[in-house]
């Protein structure tokens, strides 16, 4: 029990540790999983053994963190977060995300360095037998573009908060030179830039593999002052953002496993029924890319509403079955 104790409070001060602004009570609370009153025991035992532990006015409370960081004793890694952090950097490799995975290899070696060589000597017997038993399978999909200097300068101007210029290469006018606010980027079976281009409109999204000669501006970003980029990808069931539906799905019996450890969508409702199925409830855009998803699940989901989500997956299902149709000779 001691060691638990001891552990939870070293992970407490690495909280404490990793964060600028600092912690509130009730934010290191929630971090925990734990009531306020442990919380507050355990962020005095931290200032025992930490006492460079230091306050923050935040009217109406405080924050706490630490400012300097903890001394490396604290702070070896253990082989099974190396070798997540290596898998994580295969998965996007093979998935086509080499800028990525280039800047996770680039953390390894840094924490690496960083560790202990004591320390680095006990690690690399567990973490080359966990990386030899453990192996990425490579599923089929398209690989989407990441091109570094593509990535960089999308970066540095939403991190600069400046507008963004560049040529690009789709759309209803290939070519056409384009002035963006920069948003966010959405990172998939397609990577895309989330830009507002004319304010009236609200944001868009450009695919990263069609943008060329990015260039950083000088003139400040318009950023819309509420916009969230992950709520703005909740919208929708994948990529496409048209309007937004209210969707149910009847899920019989036999899909309902599959379908209670299946996410449709970030704020989905599941509803158990009386005969073994599920109901599955949210609110999404994007029919067309749910319709394509719907279709592997067969006979085992049907389409409550809406409508146009119904008629799209038949839409869908006729195209399909019109090009296997051997042709009229």
């Amino acid at each position: 029990m001691r060691h638990e104790k001891a552990g939870r409070l070293l992970e407490l001060a690495r909280m404490l540790a990793s964060t600028a602004e600092g912690l509130t009570l009730d934010e290191m609370a929630d971090g925990l999983g734990v009531g306020r009153r442990t919380a507050e025991r355990m962020r005095d035992a931290v200032r025992e053994i930490f006492p460079q532990l230091e306050e923050v006015e935040d009217p109406p409370t405080r924050r706490f963190r630490i400012p300097a960081g903890l001394d490396g004793l604290f702070q070896a890694p253990t082989a099974d977060e190396l070798a997540a952090l290596r898998s994580a950097a295969e998965i996007l490799r093979a998935a086509g995300g080499t800028a990525r995975a280039a800047a996770l290899q680039s953390l390894e070696q840094k924490v690496l360095s960083a560790t202990r060589a004591q320390a680095r000597r006990r690690l690399a017997p567990d973490l080359e037998a966990l990386l030899q038993a453990e192996t990425i399978a490579v599923q089929a999909g398209a690989r989407p573009f990441e091109d570094e200097a593509v990535l960089s300068a999308v970066r540095e101007a939403i991190k600069s908060l400046a507008m963004l210029r560049f040529r690009y290469e789709g759309g209803s006018t290939p070519g056409r030179v384009r002035e963006v606010s920069p948003l966010g980027i959405l990172f998939g079976r397609s990577n895309y830039l989330v830009a507002v281009e004319d304010p009236a409109r609200g944001p868009l999204n450009w695919r990263l593999d069609r943008v060329r000669d990015p260039e950083v501006l000088p003139q400040p970003a318009l950023r819309p002052a509420d916009f969230s980029l992950q709520d703005y990808a909740d919208e929708s069931f994948g990529i496409y953002h048209d309007e937004v539906q209210d969707v149910v799905l009847q899920v019989s019996p036999e899909g309902a496993e599959d379908a209670l450890r299946w996410r449709f969508h970030a704020n989905q409702e599941v509803e158990p029924q009386a005969d073994g199925g599920v109901v599955v409830r949210f609110r999404a855009s994007g029919m067309l890319e749910l319709a394509w998803h719907l279709f592997t699940w067969g006979d085992k989901v049907r389409i409550v509403q809406p409508e146009i989500l119904r008629r799209t997956l038949a839409e869908q299902i006729e195209i399909a079955s019109q090009a296997l149709r051997p042709e009229l000779t």
